[in-house]
This record gives C-alpha cells, structure tokens and sequence, in this order.
C-alpha cells in the first residue's frame, strides 16, 4: 500500500509551539512512522516554505518521505493566503508523481486546505480520500472574540462541500463528530471516531527531580507547565490570571512556583513576537507575576519529554480543542493536566482521575484546582499514576491499527463501489 500524506500548511518536521505548528504536525510524523514500521510506504506532501531546505527528506525513517512543493514564495505564509496556491501545490504533486513513476493507492489529508487538494488530486488519481479537519472553522468562529479571530466564509464552505465528498471522515472524539452533525449537517454514517495517538517510547514517566535538573529548574520549585501555540484560543491569559490569584491570596507556596509557557517565539525584539505574545507579555508585567512566569519560546519535541515530567501539573486552559495532542503527551508522562471542558478535553481528561476539568475563561476555578494539586503530593502521584495508566491505551501501535482498518475499508468500498461502515 501507498499512501499520499497532504499536510500543506504546515511540515511535520517543523519545530513546535510556532504559529502553525502544533498537534496536527506530530500526528502526521508520528502516524507516518507507524505506519512505515508497518512496511506502508507514505509520501508526506506539504509546501515549501524555505527555499535553502531540500525539497525531499527521509527524516521519518523506514523510506517515507517528506516532500516539500512550492505553491508561492517559498517563506512562511498567513493560512488566509494559502488558498491561492493550492492549484500550485496540486501541480508540483502531479509533476513529482509523475517524474518518479509513483501511483498512490489512497491520499490521506488534514486540514481543510489539503482537503481541496485531495478531492482534485482523487478525480485525477482515481485514488480516494479520507479527510481529518483536525479543527472546524465554525468552532473556532463560536469561540471567537474579534473579527481577527473569526475563520473566513470560505473555510466554512469549503468544510461543508468536503464533508459531503470525501470517501471517509476522521474525527478525533465524539465531541467532533457531533460538531460536523449539527454545524455542518455531515452524514455521521460516513464519519469514523479514531483518537490521535502517542509516541509512549518517547513520552513515559521519569524521575521529576532529575527532569528539573535535565531542564534546569530547581528541583525545589513547583512548575507549572503550558504548552501550545500562542494565540487567543489557547486561553494563556486565563493561566496567567490564575497565578495571579494564587499569588494575591498567599497561598500555595507562591514563593516556590514557576510557571513555563512553551510556544511563540520569546525574541525580546516585540517585531519578532507576534501580538498575542506581546499581549501576554504586558498582562504578566501588570499582574506582578513576571518573576514567576518565564516564555520559552518554541521547543524541539524532544526536549517535551523532560518538560512534562518536570512538570507538577500541565494547564490546558484552551478555549477549543478538537483533540489535545499536549495533554495527552503530559498524561503518558506520568503528569496530571487541568483542562478546560471543552471539545475534545472535555473526553479525554478523566475529571477526578487524570487530572480535572475547569470552566472555560475561569481563572479563580483554574486557580482552585491547580492549588489542590501542587499542595498535595499524594493527590497529585495518584493522578499523574492513573494518567500514565490511561495513556497507555492511546499508543500509536494501537491507533494505527484503527487508521489502518478505515484505509483498507475505503480501498474495498472503492473496488466494490459501496460505502462500508466503520465505527
């Protein structure tokens, strides 16, 4: 089996925590490498975006490719420009398949972007399509709070029309496949519930004394710990409010916590930093918490592991979340998460077992329930234990199985020209 991996926006060897890179990236990596310890060769297609890197890399092992087509200037671009250049990148994937005699039995693609691109590159294939979003245009829309947030009319119609024509939907939780029913009228029969997975070779618990060290932290300190893009919908000022709180009301040790974003670029320069970060930045000066709350920029994901075991606790205080690949790579750590209750935290965090829920946009909530943690040693071992646990069945040796059953299905469904249902 071959498979064209479209992630256009966005390369799966990106570093993390920048503006486009996040959970989407190591799912496509991750899922690449799975499936090429499989003996499933895949080509990951995804636009170029540095003309001094090679157009073609093995980074991902096992022969898979990533392969980089330029569709306009090759520098990073705003999402709300790509669209332009998806003819482009359509065309540097016919012309790579064609220079090197390689037909694809099946095009996976994330995003809505690489979605445009699959249903072009299927009528000219022959080959189907199995779509994941990874995040819906009228979730985000919903949760927005400035016109600069809101997702384009053209991503909520190009959503729609892709739902109606791919050969298999991908959804990440029921939380998703309950969006796409009610937002966008999606016909659930063709939808299939598979979870992300995670690498737990690479994400597994260690001694949090030595990670501190690993990362420089003092082992004495209680860290708190947030990871993720830095933009409004990860709700970074609803963390930072919080330690406020706790910070104003004298308790919890404050004179012992740290807490460490991870996302953004920390360049002092503020031309460098993106708004958000410059936001956020002025917020943490006028709370009088900047002694304890230290931006660190984007981080390679193999330096993630010591974070998240260094961590006492992991904060996700997202506004939506179709998924949420952090928490899940902090839980195979053995570290307990506090999550917003929303989209796809609300179901994978075990409210009371891995960690807890709080309400969106609360941070006196937030507050509460990150000073029961770090103030009971005993509560927080049972939690970051049962997380461990639980992560567990969220490997990628097991998720690949699942990924692999809807790929074999739609070939069948494809070859007998019928629809077959996988739950």
């Amino acid at each position: 089996m071959r498979i064209a991996m479209l992630s256009f926006h966005t390369c799966p060897l990106a570093t993390l925590g920048g503006k486009d890179t996040g959970g989407m990236n190591v799912y496509v990596r991750d899922l690449t490498r799975e499936l090429g310890r499989r003996g499933v060769a895949v080509d990951v297609f995804t636009r170029s975006q540095d003309e001094h890197q090679p157009h073609v890399k093995e980074d991902l092992g096992y022969g898979n490719r990533v392969i980089h087509i330029p569709a306009g200037p090759e520098v990073p671009l705003p999402k709300d420009v790509l669209y332009q250049h998806v003819p482009q990148f359509v065309g540097g994937i016919r012309e790579f398949a064609q220079i090197h005699a390689v037909a694809y039995d099946l095009i996976h693609s994330h995003y809505w972007l690489s979605g445009v691109a699959a249903r072009q590159l299927r009528a000219e294939w022959d080959a189907p399509f199995a779509q994941m979003f990874h995040t819906l245009g009228h979730m985000k829309n919903r949760v927005a709070q400035s016109d600069h947030e809101r997702e384009s009319d053209l991503r909520v119609r190009v959503e729609s029309e892709l739902m109606a024509e791919a050969d298999r939907l991908i959804v990440a939780t029921r939380a998703e496949e309950a969006q796409m029913q009610w937002l966008y009228h999606a016909d659930t029969s063709r939808l299939t519930v598979i979870p992300p997975g995670v690498d737990v070779r690479m994400f597994y618990p260690r001694p949090m004394d030595e990670a501190k060290r690993q990362i420089g932290v003092d082992p004495d300190k209680i860290m708190l710990l947030f990871v993720g893009r830095i933009e409004p919908l990860k709700g970074v000022e609803t963390l930072l409010r919080a330690v406020a709180i706790l910070r104003e009301r004298g308790v919890c040790q404050c004179d012992e916590l740290v807490l460490s974003i991870i996302g953004g670029d920390s360049a002092e320069n503020p031309m460098v930093r993106n708004a958000e970060m410059e936001r956020l930045k002025l917020l943490r000066e006028a709370l009088g918490i900047a002694d304890l709350v230290t931006f660190l920029g984007k981080q390679d994901q193999d330096a993630l592991p010591d974070y998240y075991a260094a961590a006492d606790v992991v904060i996700m205080p997202s506004h939506y979340e179709s998924f949420g690949m952090v928490a899940l790579e902090a839980m195979a750590c053995g570290t307990p998460v506090i999550a917003s209750e929303v989209g796809g935290l609300a179901f994978l965090i075990k409210d009371g077992e891995t960690g807890f829920h709080v309400p969106d946009r609360d941070p006196d909530a937030l507050a509460g329930r990150i000073c029961e943690i770090i103030t009971n040693p005993l509560l927080r071992a049972k939690l970051g234990g049962q997380a461990a646990e639980y992560a567990q069945g969220y490997a990628w040796s097991v998720i690949a199985d699942r990924i692999m059953e809807v790929y074999h299905t739609v070939l069948a469904e494809r070859r007998n020209g019928q629809m077959v249902a996988v739950r």
